[in-house]
């Protein structure tokens, strides 16, 4: 399983690795560099459900959950 957030859908990204030097003579690529999300392996409590379920969660998921509510977000989200 890709490492992704199944709340917000966030994953890694590619990133170009020019620098400006390079950019200013000649076109040599140095490379592409992989960035990741900031993802965060969480217990999380549903009253509703009385249950605890563990998630890879990323932090604006987190906030997200923290903001409305475990039952509401990852009902929102289609998990539940």
């Amino acid at each position: 399983m890709a490492k992704a957030c199944p709340i917000t859908k966030k994953s890694s990204q590619l990133s170009g690795g020019y620098s400006n030097r390079t950019r200013a003579t000649q076109f040599n690529p140095t490379g592409v560099t992989r960035k990741y999300a900031n993802l965060q392996k969480k217990k999380i409590y549903i009253p509703e459900l009385k249950k605890t379920i563990t998630m890879t969660l990323s932090a604006r998921a987190i906030k997200t959950i923290q903001k409305n509510g475990a039952y509401a977000t990852l009902k929102k989200a289609n998990l539940i």
